[in-house]
């Protein structure tokens, strides 16, 4: 069994695409993954919310634009209702725009269709782990206004060492409780260092600091290891 399952098993995943040919496309992707346990489809973004709720999987693979319900307001959802899903989304929109709302409604990955077939799995096993995936070419468009990457060429020794391993973790999806554990610090302790760089390079978001992440190459980096 692959290392990269989730404590040690397989990783439930969960599908969800209106287009029959791209859904049957990305179930062939999955079903070739050994540690991959594909759980259920769905074809618009009610029967989603009811997969996602019934099967809690690790990880729900959402199409952005489907009918009844889209990708983002079932993101918002599942981040209110099952909280312990990790939501990637797939979409053939490449708009910074985009980024910044299903990252803010809690989304772990962004992945563009047109990448699926050579980046899905490995977005899969990153998100699964409790990391954030980033399309290279949606990071890259994120980062389109100058400003985040301007903050992170700029950067380099305005934070301690301690702030960035902190500020890194964070970009990486890392929670608090998991960054403290990974520095042996306290919860609290994690909480001033991100505040503190968060000020010091301001970042007001949770998206703000994925992005300004992505521009660091934090990102690549944890996908380059999963």
């Amino acid at each position: 069994m692959s290392s990269t399952s989730v404590a040690g098993r397989r990783i439930r995943v969960a599908l969800a695409d209106d287009h029959p040919v791209v859904l049957a496309g990305i179930r062939a992707l999955l079903q070739v993954a050994p540690e991959v346990d594909l759980v259920g489809e769905a074809g618009d973004g009610e029967t989603a919310l009811r997969l996602v709720l019934a099967e809690r999987p690790d990880v729900a693979v959402l199409d952005v634009s489907m009918p009844r319900l889209n990708g983002l307001d079932l993101a918002h959802r599942l981040a209110a209702e099952a909280p312990g899903v990790r939501v990637i989304a797939l979409t053939v929109h490449e708009d910074r725009a985009y980024v910044q709302q299903l990252l803010d409604a809690g989304a772990r990955g962004y992945l563009l269709k047109r990448s699926a077939a050579d980046d899905l799995l490995r977005a899969v096993r990153a998100v699964a782990e409790g990391g954030v995936y980033l399309d290279p070419a949606v990071a890259g468009k994120a980062l389109a206004d100058g400003a985040a990457a301007g903050q992170a060429a700029a950067s380099d020794g305005v934070l301690s060492p301690r702030e960035a391993d902190v500020l890194r973790f964070t970009a990486q999806g890392f929670s608090n409780k998991e960054i403290a554990g990974r520095l042996a610090v306290s919860v609290k302790t994690v909480e001033t260092y991100k505040a503190r760089a968060s000020d010091k390079l301001g970042l007001r978001s949770r998206a703000e600091i994925v992005r300004y992440g992505a521009a660091k190459g934090w990102l690549a980096e944890l996908a380059g290891g999963a």
